[in-house]
């Protein structure tokens, strides 16, 4: 009988067992040193994210204290490298600066930040961030004087007074006060005159009236300083001087500059002019403007010489030593200042004749009118008259004189001169005086002079990318956060 041998048959069967274990076995090693590896890498992005943030932080930090130092204070080109250290003061990695300063006339800088940690050199994380210093672009009206905003008036974008605001118009967004409350006078519509309770001057709260949205009325805020624009003045110039165009006194009445919708502007000095009656309210202004009353307006350009032209690109500031007239269409980004030194003794006015517009409204063009006194919509303005620009007057107010007869009277009733009232006012932008600025004038409940409807929309482009060389309040504000891949 034969005998079969069994010695050995397990062997094989050990072999193909141990081996599956040992692949399951690394096959499971190998996916956790994955599942490590990966939250080791995500630990490296999450910290790499964290140290570039922190860099972000650092200089606007920096800004805080030297706003004008986009080197890190190096005065050399970045990028600047860090070292970043926990509470303890253990380094735990770096992160690398690029300063992008703003452009020419602009607030904004970017900040580049690339973060990485020493554990983790490979992983890198960069943050794109936008400051700004507001300019005094962002309201629809400032002004440092009391104001009323009468019915018919509709106003989208911010308001603020530095003393008291009667709105019986329509706002849409805010209307802030510096004052808690204030003593009403005729300037918005308290004294001998008008209706009771208002016949007599009384206090009120530092915003109140029949229209509006109430809840969007705030007072007391901070006040803003008015008195800080004339430094800007002097800097303006000086920009003028070596970016833009300088103009010196006329020699004659002033200087007339169009605009063309090619992007370019021409200049004419005006030699002579014509004057029209007309009647401003008095203790509101500086010189004649303050007296107020019936004057002559020197308004109506008689005769003029072309001095050139020029392009908006190539001049984005223009700073004229006399009186100034304006108009004609924008393309390009563009700021036109009338002033004269020494700021405080002298006096120059701006005259806008004609409509303002410009060729687009999506920030690509932009005007900035500074007068260091007054700006004027003379008499013969378009029956719908449009202003696409941001107009600041300095020391004074922006105006319509009240145009009735030879002797300015009012008792003329529902018979006002033929051009004295126009259909429509639209300004695109925001304005910005001293004193209280006003178009419309009434003989009881009648227009007499003014305009039909009146429309102030703010030009949402304008708080961190205000015209050219505009002054700017504040400090520096978050605008914009992004990762770059």
């Amino acid at each position: 009988m034969k005998r079969f041998s069994l010695t050995g048959t397990i062997t094989p069967a050990l072999l193909i067992i141990t081996g599956a274990l040992l692949v399951v076995l690394y096959g499971i090693l190998f996916v956790l040193t994955l599942q490590f590896n990966y939250s080791n890498r995500q630990v490296g992005l999450e910290s790499a994210l964290h140290i570039a943030e922190a860099g972000v932080n650092y200089y606007r930090w920096h800004l805080a204290h030297d706003p004008d130092d986009f080197t890190d204070g190096t005065g050399q080109p970045g990028p600047y490298e860090h070292e970043f250290t926990d509470p303890q003061g253990k380094a735990l990695g770096k992160y690398s600066l690029e300063i992008v300063e703003p452009n020419l006339g602009s607030s904004v800088v970017t900040i580049k930040s690339t973060g990485w940690t020493y554990q983790y050199p490979k992983i890198k994380r960069t943050v794109s961030v936008q400051y700004g210093i507001p300019s005094f672009a962002r309201y629809s009206f400032l002004t440092n004087a009391s104001t009323w905003y009468g019915a018919g008036i509709t106003i989208n974008g911010l308001i603020h007074s530095n003393n008291g605001i009667r709105m019986d118009g329509t706002n849409t967004s805010l209307i802030t006060s510096a004052q808690d409350t204030y003593m009403c006078g005729s300037e918005t519509g308290c004294g001998p005159g008008y209706p009771p309770p208002n016949n007599t001057p009384q206090q009120k709260p530092g915003v109140w009236g029949s229209g509006g949205d109430q809840g969007l009325w705030q007072f007391p805020v901070t006040q803003v300083d008015f008195d800080a624009i004339s430094v800007d003045l002097t800097n303006i110039r000086d920009s003028a001087l070596t970016d833009g165009l300088h103009l010196d006194s006329s020699g004659k009445r002033g200087y007339h500059v169009i605009f063309s919708n090619d992007g370019s502007f021409t200049v004419k000095r005006v030699d002579s002019t014509s004057a029209i009656r007309g009647f401003s309210t008095s203790g509101s202004g500086l010189g004649a403007e303050g007296v107020g009353g019936c004057r002559n307006l020197d308004q109506v350009i008689t005769s003029e010489t072309t001095l050139g032209t020029y392009n908006v690109l190539d001049n984005p500031i223009v700073f004229v030593e006399d009186n100034l007239w304006l108009e004609g269409t924008v393309r390009g980004r563009i700021t036109v200042t009338a002033a004269t030194f020494p700021i405080q003794s002298s006096q120059v006015d701006v005259w806008i004749p004609n409509s303002i517009t410009y060729t687009a409204y999506d920030g690509s063009d932009v005007l900035g009118i500074i007068s260091q006194d007054n700006i004027f919509f003379t008499r013969d303005i378009p029956n719908n008259f449009q202003v696409d620009a941001v107009l600041m007057a300095q020391k004074g107010k922006i105006i319509r004189h009240r145009y009735t007869n030879d002797q300015c009277r009012t008792n003329i009733g529902i018979n006002p001169l033929i051009g004295s009232i126009k259909n429509s006012l639209t300004i695109n932008g925001a304005l910005i005086n001293y004193y209280k600025s006003y178009w419309n004038h009434t003989y009881g409940s009648t227009l007499i002079s003014g305009f039909t409807t009146r429309t102030v929309n703010y030009d949402t482009n304008l708080l961190y990318a205000p015209p050219p060389y505009f002054p700017t309040s504040g400090e520096y504000e978050f605008i914009s956060w992004r990762e770059e891949k």
